[in-house]
């Protein structure tokens, strides 16, 4: 699924088309979404001026006038910005039109994302959510003292919302491995010097992948129709079997709450 780095991508893609523009009025295709496209959308976003767009998690924020319009790409969702004349796709469910002759056109073939209309950020979806993976208020410090006492493996720890947000399957098995820890140990039994690195790590790879456009993925396109392009430089995703490029042994695979770990047996620990 999109992780953070291609919703961001999506964000700075659209941004520049949407800022400072009226909703004429929202086309609803397709409600049945994760959860359904409530019906009185479309008429309390029609007629607001689209005043920042923003990110929360894996959320994408449309603050207008008076409202926000919550969007989450689910597994397969993208937004693309083209003329409202343009035919909808068999999975194109939404248009918000806007007041040039655009529209934002959400597809999303598996229909796992959502739409939802906010008045503030209360909302149960982002309440309890943890600090953001490029903000200051995440570093080891932050990640070791959430640590202690838990006794799950420290992939699933760091997956964990609550703890950070925005650090999916690909880029957790990539941070473990630039911080040279294994997925399955107990993230209390890890020391705050590695803590360190492994949120320095974080942050190194989701930059990364937001200046490069996000990972291809199977299902996403960028807000331009073009993929992301980090992929090339994965170490460990998708690689089991293959040769780690730092001490060349064979990356090894393990299954984790129904997730792929790859991780080298050498440099990991």
């Amino acid at each position: 699924m999109p992780e953070l780095p291609e919703v961001e991508t999506t964000r700075r893609g659209v941004e520049p088309h949407v800022l400072g523009r009226q909703i004429l009025s929202l086309t609803v295709r397709q409600a049945n979404l994760r959860w359904p496209v409530a019906p009185e959308l479309p008429d309390l976003l029609a007629g607001q001026q689209i005043l920042k767009a923003r990110r929360r998690a894996k959320y994408l924020l449309l603050d207008a006038e008076h409202h926000t319009l919550m969007i989450h790409l689910g597994m397969s969702g993208s937004l693309r910005i083209m003329p409202v004349t343009s035919p909808p796709l068999f999975h194109d469910h939404v248009d918000i039109v806007l007041d040039d002759g655009n529209c934002l056109r959400y597809n999303d073939p598996r229909r796992f994302g959502s739409m939802h209309l906010l008045t503030s950020d209360d909302h149960p979806l982002l309440n309890h959510l943890g600090p953001e993976p490029l903000s200051s208020d995440f570093d080891g410090a932050w990640l070791y003292d959430r640590a202690r006492g838990r006794r799950a493996p420290v992939k699933q720890f760091l997956m964990d919302g609550q703890v950070v947000v925005g650090v999916g399957n690909i880029y957790a098995n990539e941070a473990l491995f630039m911080a040279g820890i294994h997925p399955a140990r107990a993230a209390g039994r890890i020391s705050l010097q590695r803590f360190v690195r492994l949120a320095d790590a974080v942050k190194v790879l989701l930059s990364a992948a937001i200046e490069q456009g996000g990972t291809t993925l199977r299902d996403f396109v960028g807000s331009d129709g073009q993929p992301g392009y980090f992929a090339q430089q994965l170490n460990v995703y998708g690689r089991a079997g293959l040769a780690c490029r730092q001490c060349t042994r064979t990356l090894r695979e393990l299954r984790q709450s129904n997730r792929s770990s790859v991780y080298c047996p050498g440099c990991q620990r």
